[in-house]
């Protein structure tokens, strides 16, 4: 076990612990049920589930899904016998849905700092242990602050996945979230997260309004913060895997927010071991992977079809080669002055969320596309 389940205290500064008390606030007592949303932010669309996760969902407790605050998909690929951590866990339905698709071998915990949100996720332990068959429970919860994992005893190195659903955006410290996600991560471990970034820095004024705050959209990272952060904490180059635009439906929030924009987007972090010479590859897909049996979509970038060849540059090259998708491909050198189209691909690579999110809904507006979200959007 990776973490020891115990209540902590963040030490952190007046202005930083009224946050925390905002956000308990709004999440314990204000906040039933997610009707309860006074904008979209924390249900805005993402792309379809596979099968297997929809499946798994279904299994969850109607009242831990009914206190489900999330945004986006933070389901990656790849996970059984893994072992993941929830920052922001809530009520425990990621953990869940995530328990069964580890397996029996892998192990989830759940991170939460509000009293009642840990109180209903570990409600139910027993009743989704019985549901899936697992004996011993491969899960747990934990009561602490996702800025300090050392408080609540969490080691380095010792999870292979780490998700967070609409959660950092919360956080006083965004920082400190990263440093400690990079710290707890094993070498080729990866950060897979949905959150909301604005498309410039908010205001400190706008900071100040605790239910902007609460709603997930005064305490955005602007898009291009997050990558100079990552990347100074160690992380590799953000891989942009979703994005959608967030729409308020608040006029008196529409007033305050004035000439903001934001998105709802799907980001994922790999902590590369250090030193690893990074190559650019050919890489065929082997197939298998459930849930994308024939195709695996990676990123905004990059979709790998079974048996196909695909050329990947020096960053991508070092991830799937260095993280748990080292299996799952065949790698193939690219030759030094090698000017095959299989080694020269052009390609966009977007890492803008702004700019997927645009170009979603411009493929939406065309005539005859068609969409896999409901108003709801898919989770």
């Amino acid at each position: 076990m990776c973490s020891v389940p115990q209540s902590t205290e963040c030490d952190c500064s007046t202005q930083g612990l009224q946050t925390y008390e905002d956000v308990k606030e709004y999440y314990g007592k204000f906040l039933k049920n997610s009707k309860d949303l006074k904008t979209n932010a924390c249900v805005a669309p993402s792309r379809q589930l596979p099968k297997h996760i929809r499946d798994a969902l279904k299994d969850v407790h109607e009242d831990v899904s009914s206190r489900y605050y999330g945004c986006g998909l933070v389901v990656p690929e790849c996970l059984e016998t893994c072992s993941i951590l929830d920052l922001g866990s809530g009520s425990g339905r990621d953990c869940y849905m995530l328990s069964k698709l580890v397996g029996q071998k892998g192990h989830v915990t759940g991170i939460d700092m509000t009293d009642e949100q840990v109180e209903v996720s570990k409600k139910y332990i027993d009743y989704h242990m019985q549901k899936f068959g697992f004996q011993p429970a491969n899960v747990d919860f934990v009561q602490g602050y996702i800025e300090n994992l050392h408080a609540v005893q969490i080691k380095d190195k010792c999870y292979d996945v780490i998700i967070s659903n609409c959660v950092i955006n919360l956080s006083p410290d965004k920082r400190a979230v990263l440093k400690e996600a990079y710290r707890v991560l094993k070498d080729g471990g990866e950060m897979y997260f949905s959150d909301v970034y604005s498309n410039k820095p908010v205001s400190e004024e706008l900071k100040k309004n605790k239910i902007l705050w609460g709603e997930c959209l005064s305490g955005a990272l602007c898009w291009k913060e997050l990558v100079q952060i990552s990347e100074e904490i160690g992380f590799s180059p953000p891989r942009l895997v979703t994005s959608s635009f967030i729409t308020v439906d608040n006029k008196e929030l529409e007033e305050i927010l004035s000439d903001y924009s934001f998105v709802s987007a799907t980001y994922r972090l790999f902590k590369l071991p250090q030193g690893k010479a990074k190559e650019k590859w050919q890489v065929i897909y082997n197939g298998g992977i459930t849930g994308c049996e024939e195709e695996l979509q990676f990123d905004a970038n990059f979709t790998f079809k079974e048996g196909e060849v695909v050329k990947v540059d020096e960053e991508l090259g070092a991830i799937l080669k260095n993280s748990r998708f080292a299996d799952e491909f065949l790698f193939r050198p690219c030759e030094k002055g090698d000017l095959s189209s299989k080694c020269q691909p052009k390609r966009e690579i977007i890492r803008d969320p702004f700019q997927l999110a645009q170009k979603a809904r411009n493929q939406h507006q065309a005539p005859n596309s068609g969409s896999c979200c409901g108003p709801k959007g898919c989770c």
